[in-house]
């Protein structure tokens, strides 16, 4: 019994130092994005503009969310559980944040881009908002709408027991993508209704998936529905493809770095996304520019990649606190930065101390209200979410 008690913290700190890694990208990825909305209102002469710093980050977080979520599916091997973790995992301080901004949408209204009726209560309900056309509360909330449907297109696959050994899935959307970007200049199917239905069919689906009534039917339905979603009514349905091809290669890697597969559609899905803009019929904002996004997409492949190798060594202690926290740096920073910048004002013509000084007051706001919420609200709730699940698992072992 000693030598148990020693050993499992010993396990513990291993695996943690193990995926260090993740969480020092997580951390850059948020970062970035922070970095992308403060310099663009405080510090425009450091934002770059030969690639989209933030849109770099998101890619990052994405390819970390496609390395390790299917393989966390598989190695667990139970969808309700992953689910139970997923839900618990994002929506506390999602639904916290909406609440915010919600709460000061009397001093600070609401972006124009939401809609004023209950079809954006919905669609914020699944986090689907980009797939069914609809603005979210915040801006940077878009990627959310595609973890979920990767997250309904992965267990999908898991119940019907599609491993992608060859690594085809990426190679697939990479493909769509392309094709998207000739024919498609927009949603085939939009209106309020695709809210309600996929708010509907999620709650149903999860229902089962839950309850063990026609689970593996259920989650099925769930991903054809999120694929559907994706690429019929996204707003830019070749850009949506290019996103779920990013982080289905996230998977392809991790199979090629356990000798599960080949490394050659991480190749192939990279440069049809990568070109894809040379042809697209809507790719006229100029982040996806060729020469910017191919940029922004070296560079977040690249910094994956020198993580990834580095992925033995230790990592710096903060770059790792940074990714522990990433996801309310993500969600946290524009509420505070909205209501900085109203109580600022103009910054981008300011005197250069002025945009220092302001900058570094907002930093110095946004760092530890992310460690609260992470430590108050985060981890609470993820600790319940990891009761429920091992509950539900003995419950159904017995």
């Amino acid at each position: 019994m000693a030598t148990a008690s020693v050993q499992v913290p010993q396990v513990a700190q291993t695996a943690h130092f193990r995926l260090a890694w993740l969480d020092a990208l997580r951390g850059i990825g948020a970062l970035a994005v922070v970095g992308e909305h403060l310099t663009t209102w405080a510090m425009p002469w450091l934002r770059p503009t030969s690639f989209n710093l933030g849109m770099y980050g998101v890619l990052v977080f994405f390819l970390v969310s496609g390395y390790i979520i299917p393989a966390s599916l598989h190695r667990h091997g139970d969808v309700r559980a992953f689910w139970i973790g997923r839900v618990f995992r994002l929506y506390p301080l999602y639904l916290a944040v909406i609440g915010l901004v919600l709460a000061l949408a009397w001093w600070i209204p609401v972006r124009q881009e939401v809609p004023r009726d209950a079809s954006s209560v919905a669609a914020h309900a699944t986090m689907l908002m980009d797939v069914v056309g609809v603005g979210g509360v915040l801006n940077t909330m878009w990627t959310l709408s595609y973890e979920m449907v990767f997250y309904l297109l992965v267990a999908a696959l898991y119940v019907a027991g599609v491993h992608d050994r060859r690594g085809l899935v990426p190679v697939l959307f990479a493909v769509t993508c392309s094709i998207a970007g000739l024919v498609l200049s927009g949603a085939l199917v939009s209106g309020g209704w695709l809210a309600w239905a996929s708010l509907a069919a999620f709650v149903i689906g999860l229902a089962c998936v839950f309850s063990g009534h026609a689970r593996t039917a259920a989650a099925c339905a769930l991903g054809v529905m999120a694929l559907a979603l994706t690429l019929m009514s996204s707003r830019v349905p070749w850009f949506a493809a290019a996103i779920l091809a990013v982080m289905f290669t996230g998977a392809a890697i991790h199979r090629w770095e356990r000798g599960e597969g080949p490394l050659w559609p991480v190749a192939i899905a990279a440069g049809l996304v990568t070109l894809t803009p040379l042809w697209a019929i809507n790719a006229g904002w100029w982040w996806v520019q060729p020469e910017v996004w191919s940029l922004t997409i070296v560079l977040a492949g690249a910094t994956f990649a020198a993580a990834m190798a580095c992925r033995a060594r230790r990592i710096p202690a903060v770059l790792a606190w940074f990714g522990v926290i990433s996801y309310s740096l993500y969600l946290v920073h524009l509420p505070i930065l909205l209501v900085v910048m109203e109580l600022a004002g103009e910054m981008r013509w300011a005197p250069l101390p002025s945009q220092i000084g302001i900058s570094a007051a907002f930093l110095s706001v946004l760092l530890p209200v992310s460690w609260l919420s992470h430590r108050f609200l985060e981890q609470p709730m993820q600790r319940l979410g990891r009761r429920l699940a091992g509950r539900r698992c003995n419950a159904a072992r017995t």
